[in-house]
């Protein structure tokens, strides 16, 4: 693991991903390794009716890999965080949950995502929501603050996921939920891909095998209440696909509690 981190370039990897996801908000039907949209958001589970009641353009630009929201029971008065919001979907479905007596917390490092879910929040009144500019490595949020923590497809790309799961147990309270989706793999990724930052910003890279994820999960102080894997997620790139064949790269969805 600590070769791997050395040999991985972040400062290209940070430039990868905010160029990608640059593209994903201002281009969203641009080609990329993997689907966006509203088809990919209702095949993986969101109800339509509940797309259908917050603003098309944050869904045009959604690139989730699985649907969390049954796990993460969110109820009205809820404080959530959404790591790596991106153009604001999960955030705006979260904040219907909440209501008004609670609030959302969009966190994001992309100027251009945070631009486009910042403007749709304005353009449709939602205001029990806020986006931030900040990285899901250190948050800029109080100890014990919240409610419930989602993040989707997002968790995959830090390259310091011990520290992301870190920080969602810092800032959740006692009994707290960690509601997600992201991609893991059967069997442990070689240096060649682990190493390659385009990769890692395709969501492939930076995947960590399932049996240390939950690992890293655990030893942040979560116990986990649930994990199922989201059949209906796929890669659609040739390069993507051939790696999700060879080193097992699926995608799960899981809820854990802060012990």
């Amino acid at each position: 693991m600590s070769t791997t981190q050395q040999a991985l370039d972040t400062q290209e990897l940070e430039q990868r991903v905010k160029e990608m996801y640059r593209e994903v908000a201002e281009e969203p039907d641009k080609e990329f390794h993997f689907e966006t949209g509203r088809r990919l958001a209702e095949r993986l589970g969101y109800p339509a009716a509940e797309l259908d009641a917050i603003p098309a353009s944050s869904i045009d630009s959604f690139a989730g890999v699985g649907y969390y929201f049954d796990l993460a029971a969110i109820k009205r008065g809820d404080v959530v965080v959404d790591l790596g919001s991106g153009s604001g979907m999960d955030s705006f479905l979260a904040a219907r949950r909440t209501g008004e007596a609670g609030r959302v917390v969009g966190i994001d490092m992309t100027e251009a995502q945070l631009a486009k879910s910042r403007r749709l929040a304005t353009d449709h009144a939602v205001t029990n929501v806020e986006f931030v500019e900040a990285h899901i490595e250190q948050l800029p949020l109080e100890k014990s603050s919240t409610d419930v923590v989602i993040s989707n497809g997002v968790i995959n790309l830090s390259p310091d996921k011990t520290k992301v799961f870190a920080e969602a147990a810092r800032v959740l309270r006692s009994g707290g939920r960690l509601a997600i989706a992201d991609i893991v793999t059967n069997t442990q990724l070689p240096e060649g891909v682990t190493c390659d930052a385009a990769l890692w910003a395709a969501c492939i890279g930076g995947a960590m095998q399932r049996d240390d994820y939950r690992e890293a999960i655990e030893a942040a102080g979560f116990e986990i209440d649930d994990l199922k894997e989201n059949d209906q997620y796929r890669f659609v790139s040739e390069r993507a696909d051939n790696a999700t064949k060879k080193y097992g790269v699926k995608s799960v969805s899981l809820l854990a509690i802060k012990r």
